[in-house]
């Protein structure tokens, strides 16, 4: 990453993956103390594909905002996305950005519930992006100051709106037809080996 990067990751699902993972650990120093080997090679890979699962969901995700533009880490693989083929930023479901590939949802940057929308008042709302506001200064619950979806959001829409104002984005170019995706591989090859693991350990656990 340059010097202007900056990674987003919402504060909640790093406490959630945290609590998990050790609780995961407590299971299986558990298995390990009270059933010896056999237990844990029956249990063991269901607890730590519960750990697995969760820090791949929770841990990992992000945003990544640089010069070159916005790279969305998603739970299974990661797309960059340049600034030039970036058109619109959404958060009706999730820090959504519409593009000239098409549309891309960031994982670790999902909306608020309703509870999160009436708790907010007006000075939280003021000196938002431009882009923020819809007609009479309305501000989507998405885009709220202190949710996950508004906080990237306003990270992203900060940076674009600077390479708008300043001219870079009046003509733009893109070098690629499509974007750059790349696949987790050992995230996916942990989760698989883990998940046939807890198949082989239940089967082997039902047998006579």
């Amino acid at each position: 990453m340059d010097e202007t990067s900056m990674v987003f990751r919402p504060t909640s699902g790093r406490w959630l993956a945290g609590v998990v993972a050790a609780l995961a650990t407590y299971g299986l120093v558990s298995l390990v103390a009270s059933g010896g080997v056999t237990d844990v090679v029956r249990y063991g890979p269901g607890v730590a594909l519960v750990g697995a699962l969760v820090w791949a969901a929770y841990w990992q995700p992000s945003v990544e905002v640089s010069a070159a533009g916005v790279t969305l880490h998603n739970v299974l693989r990661s797309v960059e996305l340049p600034w030039p083929s970036i058109q619109r930023v959404d958060t009706r479901y999730a820090l959504t950005l519409v593009t000239a590939y098409g549309t891309y949802a960031a994982w670790a940057a999902p909306a608020p519930g309703r509870r999160r929308t009436k708790d907010v008042v007006e000075p939280e709302l003021r000196g938002l992006p431009e882009s923020t506001y819809g007609a009479a200064g309305s501000v989507r619950p998405g885009d709220l100051p202190g949710t996950p979806s508004g906080d990237a959001a306003a990270i992203v829409r900060h940076r674009w709106e600077a390479l708008r104002d300043a001219g870079h984005l009046d003509r733009p170019r893109l070098e690629r037809s499509r974007p750059v995706m790349r696949w987790h591989r050992t995230t996916v090859t942990v989760l698989a080996v883990l998940a046939a693991a807890t198949v082989v350990g239940l089967v082997a656990t039902h047998q006579p």
